[in-house]
C-alpha cells in the first residue's frame, strides 16, 4: 500500500525527494500544497509531471469527506459523519464556545475498550486512524463552516492511547506553524485508563490536558462499566495519574458520567472525594447520554447538583458539562450506528 505523505514533516518529505534525485526545494513545494489542504498530487501544478507521477505511485493523501452533517437548532454545534478512503466512517463534533471553536476528534474507527455506556464500543475496533485522517477532520470542518478551530479534544471515537504512535505524531503536526497551528495547551486527550499509555505520555512532558474517564469511585462499579479496569484497577490508575501530575506539572481532568442508580449516590461522591484528596485535578460531571441498546439512564438534575456539592465541600474543583447539540445526539458513535443500519 502507498505511504501516507500527509503524516510526514516537511523535513521528511524533503529528505525523501532529495534521496530520489530531486532538489530540496521540491519538498517545500509539496509541503506547502499539503498545508493548504490539497488532496491530489495532480493539483500541485508547480511540480513537474514526472514528479507528480512518482508521488501518485508512492503515496496517498488521506482525507475525509462529509457523508452526513447535522446542525443543532439549539446552538451552533455541528456533528459530522466523515467517510474515509477505505469506506470506513468516523464522527466528529464542532462546538462553539465564548473562547472560540472547539472540535472533538476521533482517533480510531470504532473502539475495543467496550465501555458499557458508549455507543462506539458496541461495534468493536476496525482500525486505527492515520495522523493525516485526524488532521483532515479539522481541515474539512474549518472549510465547511468557514471558521478556525482553536482547540481540540481527542474524545471522539476510539481510545487515543490505543493508537499511541499515530496520535503522538498528529499532536506534533497540530502545533506546526505552517499548518492549523494549535498549541498543546489548547489540546485535551482523553483516555479510559490505559496505564502504560499514561506513563509513555508522561515521558513526553507535553503541556496538553490529560482527561481520564473515571466514571466510578471503586473497582466494583468501574469494572462493570469499563472492562479496562480489570486489567488496571483504580488504585494503579490513580497512582499513574499522580506521577503524571508530578512529572508534567499539569492538572488532570477526571470525567465522570452520572448514571442513574449506578454511580451517582452520596456514598459514591464521598468515596470519590476520598480517592482524589490532595490531587491537582478537576472533576467534570457529565449527564450520561442515552445509548440505543444500553440500559443506562442519566442522573436527575437534583442528583447532579447534590453530587457536585459533596465533592465541592471536600475541596475539589467540580463542573457539570454543558450539554451541546442535544437535539442531534452529539455524543460520538450514534450517527455511525444509524448510518450502518440504514445501509
Amino acid at each position: 500500500m502507498p505511504a501516507d505523505i500527509k503524516s510526514l514533516t516537511r523535513e521528511e518529505i524533503t529528505a525523501l525527494l532529495v534521496q530520489q534525485g530531486y532538489p530540496a526545494y521540491r519538498g517545500g513545494q509539496v509541503a506547502q500544497w499539503l498545508d493548504k489542504g490539497c488532496t491530489s498530487f495532480d493539483e500541485m501544478t508547480d511540480l513537474p509531471p514526472k514528479l507528480r507521477e512518482e508521488l501518485n505511485r508512492q503515496f496517498i493523501i488521506p482525507s475525509v469527506s462529509i457523508l452526513q452533517k447535522l446542525q443543532s437548532s439549539l446552538d451552533e454545534t455541528t456533528k459530522y459523519l466523515f467517510g474515509l478512503y477505505d469506506g470506513e466512517t468516523v464522527e466528529s463534533v464542532l462546538m462553539s464556545y465564548h473562547h472560540g471553536w472547539s472540535q472533538c476528534l476521533s482517533t480510531q474507527v470504532g473502539c475495543r475498550m467496550g465501555c458499557s455506556f458508549c455507543a462506539t464500543g458496541m461495534g468493536g475496533l476496525s482500525r486505527n486512524l492515520l495522523p493525516a485522517e485526524m488532521m483532515s477532520q479539522i481541515e474539512t470542518a474549518q472549510k465547511d463552516r468557514s471558521i478556525r478551530v482553536s482547540s481540540v479534544v481527542l474524545m471522539g471515537m476510539g481510545e487515543p492511547l490505543d493508537n499511541y504512535d499515530n496520535v503522538l505524531r498528529f499532536l506534533h503536526m497540530l502545533s506546526e506553524p505552517s499548518g492549523v497551528h494549535i498549541g498543546m495547551r489548547h489540546i485535551s486527550l482523553s483516555t479510559c485508563g490505559l496505564v502504560d499509555g499514561i506513563y509513555r505520555l508522561m515521558e513526553e512532558k507535553l503541556q496538553l490536558t490529560l482527561s481520564v474517564s473515571l466514571h466510578a469511585p471503586n473497582n466494583d462499579i468501574r469494572s462493570t462499566l469499563m472492562p479496562i479496569n480489570r486489567r488496571w484497577p483504580i488504585e494503579e490508575l490513580l497512582k499513574a495519574c499522580r506521577e503524571y501530575i508530578k512529572a508534567t506539572g499539569r492538572r488532570i481532568s477526571f470525567e465522570y458520567a452520572m448514571i442513574d442508580g449506578v454511580n451517582d449516590s452520596d456514598a459514591c461522591a464521598e468515596e470519590l472525594a476520598a480517592r482524589l484528596r490532595g490531587m491537582l485535578c478537576h472533576v467534570n460531571l457529565i449527564p450520561a447520554n442515552s445509548v440505543s441498546g444500553a440500559s443506562h439512564r442519566r442522573s436527575s438534575q437534583a442528583r447532579l447538583q447534590q453530587f457536585s456539592k459533596i465533592l465541592g465541600n471536600h475541596g475539589l474543583t467540580v463542573t457539570v458539562r454543558r450539554t451541546l447539540g442535544a437535539d442531534i445526539n452529539a455524543s460520538c458513535g450514534q450517527l455511525k450506528r444509524k448510518h450502518r443500519e440504514e445501509e
